[in-house]
């Protein structure tokens, strides 16, 4: 079986509606999909009609597609691949993996699902694993990237989660990709991305510190960056639309002292110790981390009343609890990691 696209028939590697409002992507064909001529027919695509009926979703309303329609040796994307040196200097896409290149060979199937997808032109496309990831976002580490949705410059709107075939290799895989499909079923809906609003000051003033500090709050959100065994910044948010960071040390490679001087930066940590020890109920994310140099600074918060991590394990012992995955399952924020390019911010003038 080739991976030659045949402009005549241009949906022959899929299967489903040409104008659903999901398309499913895959990373290459199984033996079964071979076989039928059509993508997830084998044990993964049974595994997918599953976790999608599960869901909510119905299979036959999605366009369902892979990134090679073609089956690799041994079931592996990696034997499509090359080094750099048999790909050449002007190679025009992302390694699809540290050091591995798809072979020039493969890369017509990349314009062939991009045809695909512009016809159909769904809500939403899910990502079904690395290859995906690949070839529609220019990232193939869909652990790092899963459940975040992305808009790409042709104005699709991408969902990355894990494939059906990683579930069966990885079972403690499968509630995670069962809270990304259900993100995708709400996703569906719409072909654009929609996020709340947010507002973070993030180089404030003292009098702007003074005024956020002394005003009432009925919960605070409390979370401190830091680097070299030293807080570089701490963060509050008392609504879910406002935030202000309070920063101490510059992220140049040498850190220096946000403020001007010494006494202003005494007057900020003054402002931050009255503000959390406060009877404000707050709310951490692995409180334990920031509490030890909270109160190395001699800073002893009050009413430290919630930990997401601790209250998120409680319910999910078997999942991650780190921040970003914790944002992945219960927002539609796109990773804040990402964010900084897009941050339109401006620094205080010295």
């Amino acid at each position: 079986m080739t991976g030659a696209y045949s402009g005549s028939v241009p949906f022959a590697y899929s299967s489903g509606p040409k104008n659903a409002r999901l398309a499913i992507v895959g990373d290459a064909w199984g033996q079964q999909d071979a076989l039928v001529g059509q993508p997830f027919q084998g044990t993964a695509g049974q595994e997918l009609s599953n976790l999608l009926s599960e869901t909510g979703i119905a299979r036959r309303d999605c366009f369902l597609t892979n990134v090679f329609p073609l089956q690799p040796m041994a079931g592996k994307i990696e034997n499509l691949c090359g080094k750099k040196a048999e790909v050449g200097a002007d190679y025009p896409f992302y390694p699809f993996s540290q050091g591995k290149y798809i072979l020039p060979e493969y890369l017509c199937e990349v314009a062939r699902l991009h045809e695909e997808l512009a016809v159909v032109r769904p809500n939403l496309i899910l990502a079904l694993g690395n290859a995906p990831a690949w070839a529609l976002l220019g990232r193939g580490s869909i652990s790092s990237i899963r459940g975040t949705t992305t808009v790409t410059e042709e104005g699709w709107k991408i969902l990355p989660t894990f494939s059906p075939r990683h579930i069966l290799q990885s079972w403690e895989a499968r509630p995670i990709l069962l809270q990304d499909l259900a993100k995708a079923k709400r996703e569906m809906e719409f072909p654009e991305i929609r996020r709340p609003q947010r507002t973070v000051l993030v180089y404030p003033t003292l009098a702007e510190i003074e005024a956020y500090c002394l005003a009432d709050h009925h919960i605070l959100s409390v979370d401190i960056e830091t680097a070299r065994r030293q807080m570089t910044s701490i963060g509050f948010a008392a609504t879910r639309s406002h935030a202000i960071v309070i920063p101490f040390l510059t992220d140049e490679a040498i850190p220096q002292s946000y403020w001007q001087s010494t006494a202003e930066e005494v007057q900020a940590l003054r402002l931050v110790k009255t503000l959390l020890e406060r009877p404000i109920p707050k709310l951490f994310q692995n409180g334990l981390y920031d509490l030890q140099y909270l109160l190395a600074l001699g800073i002893r918060p009050a009413a430290v009343a919630h930990d997401t991590m601790l209250l998120h394990h409680s319910m999910f012992p078997e999942l991650r609890k780190g921040l970003g995955f914790l944002g992945s399952i219960y927002t539609d924020e796109g990773s804040w990691k990402l964010l900084n390019k897009k941050t339109d911010s401006t620094k205080r003038e010295a």
